[in-house]
This record gives C-alpha cells, sequence and structure tokens, in this order.
C-alpha cells in the first residue's frame, strides 16, 4: 500500500514534466520575442557607455505605450543604407532629438562646445573622452515620428549625423523611423562589474518642447 501510494506521484511528474519544459520554453520564446531581449554591444560606437562584448536588456514593451524619449539607449532596426545590410541589422545609438526638436551644432559661448536642443544647449559628460559633439556644424529639425540618434564615441559612430552627411542633408535618410526601434536599453547586465542602469542622464532634464 505504501509502495503503491510512493510510486503514483513519481509517475505523475515524469508524465507532467514535458508539458513544465513546454510551457517554460513557450513562455521564455514570448518574453524574447513581446518583452525583453539580450544583445550584444559589437562595436565601439556607444563607448564609454557601453564597451564591446557589454551584454545589455532592452525592454521591448515600453514603446508601445509612448515614444522613445531624449537621452534614452534604444536598439532599432537600421535602414540597409546605414547597415549595408538587406536582411537588416540591430544598431544601438542614444536618442538625441525626438519628432519636432531643433537641433544644432554648436553652442560655443562657453569652455566646451555644446549641442543646442530646442534653443537650451546641454553638456554631454556620457560622450567618449576627447570627442566634440559632433565633427561639423549642423541644424536640423527631426521629422514627425522620426528620429535622430547619436552614438556616444561620436569620432567612431555611424549614426544620424554620419548618414546626414552622407546623404547631402537629407534629413529623412538621417533619422530613424519610431517604427523601426526594438526597444530601450535600460540595464548592462554582463559582465558582472560592468553591471548598471542605464538611465537618461540629468542634462536632458528642462529640454523644452518645440
Amino acid at each position: 500500500m505504501i509502495d503503491e501510494q510512493t510510486e503514483k506521484p513519481r509517475s505523475s511528474f515524469w508524465k507532467e514534466l514535458p508539458i513544465l519544459l513546454g510551457v517554460a520554453i513557450l513562455v521564455a520564446v514570448l518574453v524574447r520575442a513581446f518583452v525583453l531581449q539580450t544583445f550584444f554591444i559589437p562595436s565601439p560606437s556607444m563607448e564609454n557607455t557601453l564597451k564591446i562584448d557589454d551584454r545589455v536588456l532592452v525592454n521591448k514593451l515600453v514603446y508601445d505605450f509612448r515614444s522613445p524619449h531624449r537621452g534614452e539607449v534604444i536598439v532599432f532596426k537600421a535602414p540597409t543604407e546605414w547597415s549595408g545590410n538587406p536582411n537588416g541589422e540591430d544598431f544601438i545609438k542614444r536618442v538625441i532629438g525626438v519628432g519636432g526638436d531643433h537641433v544644432v551644432c554648436c553652442d560655443r559661448t562657453g569652455p566646451q562646445e555644446r549641442l543646442i536642443i530646442n534653443g537650451k544647449a546641454i553638456d554631454e559628460p556620457f560622450i567618449f573622452p576627447g570627442n566634440k559633439p559632433a565633427d561639423q556644424d549642423f541644424d536640423i529639425t527631426v521629422p514627425k515620428d522620426r528620429l535622430w540618434v547619436m552614438g556616444d564615441h561620436r569620432e567612431a559612430s555611424g549614426d544620424s549625423l554620419e548618414h546626414w552627411q552622407q546623404s547631402g542633408e537629407d534629413i529623412t535618410e538621417a533619422t530613424i523611423p519610431e517604427d523601426q526601434v526594438v526597444g530601450r536599453a535600460f540595464t548592462i547586465f554582463w559582465p558582472v562589474g560592468r553591471a548598471t542602469w542605464l538611465s537618461v542622464p540629468e542634462q536632458f532634464d528642462g529640454i523644452p518642447n518645440p
């Protein structure tokens, strides 16, 4: 009697195990597809905020409820003109300007050059040491539902400014449509020694709307 009672739960467990594994796999697939995804950093374009081989966690759900904000680090599907890959490629950059924003380089009234967004000059302590905010002057207005993005390592980044230059100052080719944004990178989780939140720098506070 005792043996039969102990055997029954064991048999039930092994029968249920494939179902439990299947559910776990399904949940993992759904989470990856719709909620969270990991990405590794393959280039120096976001140094020193992100370094080569860092792993970041991306929230894929947040922009279903709102548009990207200035200062956020985003992953997006790069246009073919940017990546040269007709199958698509994921890029990671920082949002500098959103739809309607007037972005200018540069304010030279202080000790350092600064970008001007909607009339407000901003310091960017996060850009790579020794880099200027931009390698040439520009004066653009971001089209509606598009984003002007730049890497923190300005001299090593294929970003909106580079493609603005290469396209003959075509603002559409230089910006990213919001519907191509995969999600917001919100934390570095690997290597453990570099784990940190990717919060919006305080310098973006107080920028007026266009």
